[in-house]
């Protein structure tokens, strides 16, 4: 019960949270998020790959 209620205040706050987020956040230029989506796809197979080594050795 306990792990419901914990699933639900997350729910909860992250429904809060996001349309507050894009609002009052930073305005990126395009230049700058291809920049940032540039670097995603390699730091998230780096991610996998330690987190494989990870469930191997440990």
């Amino acid at each position: 019960m306990n792990a419901v209620i914990l699933i639900l205040v997350l729910f909860g706050a992250l429904l809060v949270l996001l349309p507050l987020i894009e609002r009052f956040g930073p305005r990126y230029s395009p230049e700058k998020m291809a920049k940032i989506s540039r670097w995603i796809w390699p730091l998230l197979m780096i991610l996998l790959f330690t987190q494989l080594l990870k469930a191997m050795l440990g």
